[in-house]
């Protein structure tokens, strides 16, 4: 059972160099504006919405913004409570899907896109977004990871024309990311040695990350390679 309340991502616009996932949040909110700004319009339907961290990106742009998830947010953002597979909507309600970072906790995820597909009007889009490499996280609810060659087979299975695939950081960033997490999440398997957890310590007093975030995250614009990347943004269109 998914638990209540718990505290979720509230403002995409307070992430620092200082942050712990600064390397994948920058190139990852530069790709959801993007997207956002290009796609979105008209009744908006946040699928996996949490604290609707991204809501104010579409400001401006939309009639309307309604969040769904399986579980109430910390502020009691959602709108809908309900799975993301079987949503108590009408058929073709939405001009707009968005769905960041909900995809690889759906067990049944080719459903949850088939139910967008059936929510959204002819014309519509669905803008998506979900890891490649990242930990675990909200286990035991982390499913899955997706290529951006799966993203292809799963949208258009749905029904979707793929637009667009943004990978979200290149090699160096998601280099600069791993160290960064082989250094500050904790070893719930067995205890480190002592010498592990000075290094460790130290790393943060240090302030280690930020300089880790700022020098691969220069290395990863002058050398850009997504070949390995950590996230995606993808784009689909319903004909």
């Amino acid at each position: 059972m998914r638990e209540e309340g718990l505290e979720r991502f509230t403002d995409y616009k307070g992430i620092s160099p200082g942050n712990n996932y600064y390397l994948v949040y920058k190139p990852l909110f530069k790709d959801l504006e993007k997207s956002v700004t290009t796609y979105a319009k008209g009744r908006v339907l946040d699928i996996g919405c949490g604290n609707k961290p991204y809501e104010q990106m579409f400001t401006g742009r939309i009639t309307e913004y309604i969040g769904c998830d399986i579980v109430q947010s910390s502020e009691k953002k959602v709108d809908v409570i309900s799975e993301a597979t079987n949503i108590p909507l009408p058929d073709a309600s939405f001009d707009t899907v968005f769905s960041t970072q909900t995809l690889e906790h759906v067990a049944e995820h080719q459903k949850l896109l088939n139910e967008a597909f059936r929510l959204l009007k002819p014309g519509g889009h669905i803008i998506v977004s979900a890891p490649l490499y990242w930990h675990l996280h909200e286990e035991p609810y982390d499913f899955f990871r997706f290529t951006k060659y799966g993203f292809e087979h799963i949208f258009e299975k749905a029904g979707f024309k793929t637009v667009e695939i943004l990978s979200n950081g290149g090699l160096w960033a998601t280099t600069g990311q791993v160290i960064i997490h082989s250094l500050m999440l904790p070893n719930k398997f067995k205890k480190s040695p002592w010498y592990v957890r000075v290094f460790k310590k130290t790393f943060v007093f240090l302030r280690f990350p930020r300089i880790i975030n700022w020098i691969f995250s220069w290395l990863d614009k002058k050398d850009y390679n997504p070949v390995n990347t950590m996230n995606y943004v993808v784009v689909g269109r319903k004909d």
